[in-house]
């Protein structure tokens, strides 16, 4: 058998940071961590192919060669994944698909031969035996909740990894939190289930041996959902591995903000080389986190927390949420200010909008609220219901807010605090710094400094950087290529909004 696994292109968003990748000559960030561990669950005999969208373009010949097409997506890759099944359909090849997007939409994709819904350790063995006796059905779904100490090693020879910034592991599924929008309760349950310790390290040891030595973004919806066994066994034993290897990896991954409660807790992350944690914020508006549940948010100053997650020298990447119903006519210059004052320079802030099967859509849809389905693109203005505020105010005021904290002024100040708060631990192994590094720097001072029309405020920063705070200076050209990107994409919005307005 020949297998095909395909993974669709995204489109240009915050997320996608394709004009930061541009600038390090690196085709994507993230490889398709689904389709490699899909790929390690199929018959070892079968000849297997890998083509991630993003990274690679996908052939009349890549589509020719394969028995079976296998697609993987999350619902905003939507418009690419169609054109996928389309292609694959003019050759007449058979089409499995599964992952979030099929999970919650499957109803709508009929021309897939066969959907393998949920969790694929749960799904995909059964379709692989009704395969085996020629009786294979359309669709597959199953409620357990799988063990995943049962999960392979990704099939990472499926991949060419100098396309990508960063590489992939997960340790658990699952969240303990309840927030209304949320559907990571839906696809992966309440209850975190993790891998073991030797899992774990046997996935670090697999990427080790191929010649990664850059960073992990281990994918978990919540990595501290299960807190005592991070504290006891999982981080006292990735910082054994990484002191025996010289530190070769750092660390990125999501938690709740009660990380910052933890002392004990982020002094281990740190000690095991996480550097950089995602975490939703969502808003400063209490009786916003009331509405939505997040409750692990609430009665507590989130600055601050901020800043003590920063200082023991974790970047906090923050996500934002703006359109509840709670929402005040304020709510816009509260998150400029909140954005401001944390230093959280990859502030990700977007519109609410209702995922299928989520306790918001099933409220929503009671109020005969809904609209039409969600683009996956929070950021792209889109929104799937009839707010509170109306729509045309609240698409100002987020317009509003993305054109201020994404312009070259107010970025530069944001990263000014972020750095006046983090205190890195670890010093960077120089033994790190490869080719790339170098060439990224003068491309990214060639079309920052020379090219950008706001290079005044580049050459500013650039400068006071290296008088005032010169150990800084890698990580603060990084985040200038953040903020290039992140202006690119406002710029892009603004401008498809005016032909909007003009057509």
């Amino acid at each position: 058998m020949k297998i095909l696994l395909v993974y669709p292109r995204y489109p240009d968003t915050f997320w996608s940071f394709r004009h930061a990748l541009r600038i390090i000559a690196k085709k994507a960030t993230f490889p398709p961590l689904g389709l490699l561990t899909v790929a390690a669950m199929l018959p070892q005999e079968w000849d297997k192919k890998l083509v991630d969208m993003n990274a690679a373009p996908l052939t009349d010949k890549d589509i020719k060669w394969a028995d079976y097409v296998f697609v993987s997506a999350m619902a905003v890759q939507k418009a690419s994944t169609r054109e996928v099944i389309k292609r694959c359909k003019k050759f007449s090849k058979k089409i499995v698909a599964g992952g979030p997007l099929f999970t919650s939409d499957y109803d709508k994709f009929d021309d897939v031969d066969h959907l393998v819904l949920n969790e694929a350790e749960s799904t995909l063995p059964m379709f692989l035996d009704d395969l085996a006796k020629g009786c294979a059905k359309h669709i597959y779904t199953c409620n357990e909740r799988p063990d995943i100490t049962k999960t392979p090693i990704p099939m990472w020879s499926l991949i060419n990894m100098n396309r990508y910034t960063c590489m992939s592991v997960q340790y658990s599924r699952g969240c303990p939190f309840n927030c209304e929008f949320c559907d990571i309760i839906v696809l992966n349950g309440n209850r975190p289930r993790t891998k073991t310790r030797d899992q774990l390290l046997a996935e670090l040891d697999a990427l080790y041996k191929r010649g990664w030595r850059e960073s992990i973004f281990i994918v978990d919806d919540n990595f501290i959902g299960n807190k005592r066994k991070l504290k006891e066994e999982i981080l006292p034993a990735i910082t054994k591995w990484q002191k025996e290897r010289k530190f070769p990896f750092g660390f990125l991954t999501e938690a709740s903000i009660n990380l910052a409660d933890d002392e004990e807790l982020m002094q281990l992350m740190v000690n095991a080389g996480f550097d950089t944690v995602f975490i939703g914020i969502e808003t400063p508006h209490e009786e916003s986190l009331i509405e939505c549940n997040k409750h692990q948010n609430r009665n507590r100053d989130l600055i601050a927390s901020v800043k003590r997650i920063q200082n023991h020298g974790m970047q906090v990447h923050g996500g934002f949420i703006m359109g509840f119903d709670h929402d005040p006519d304020t709510i816009f210059k509260s998150q400029l200010n909140f954005i401001q004052k944390s230093g959280i320079v990859a502030a990700m802030v977007g519109l609410l909008n209702a995922p299928r099967g989520t306790r918001l859509y099933q409220r929503l849809k009671k109020e005969n609220r809904l609209l039409e389905d969600i683009s996956g693109d929070n950021t792209d203005c889109s929104i799937n219901f009839i707010p509170k505020m109306g729509r045309e105010k609240l698409i100002s005021g987020y317009r509003h807010v993305l054109n201020t904290i994404y312009s070259s002024k107010h970025y530069y100040e944001r990263v000014k605090v972020f750095l006046s708060e983090y205190k890195p631990r670890r010093k960077k192994n120089i033994s790190h710094l490869r080719f790339w590094h170098i060439r990224a720097l003068f491309t990214s001072i060639w079309i920052l400094g020379v090219l950008d029309r706001d290079r005044w405020y580049y050459w500013r920063f650039f400068i006071s950087t290296l008088l005032k705070n010169p150990r800084s200076f890698p990580m603060s050209m990084a985040l200038a290529v953040y903020g290039f990107h992140f202006r690119t994409i406002v710029r892009k919005y603004n401008k498809m909004s005016r032909e909007d307005a003009r057509a």
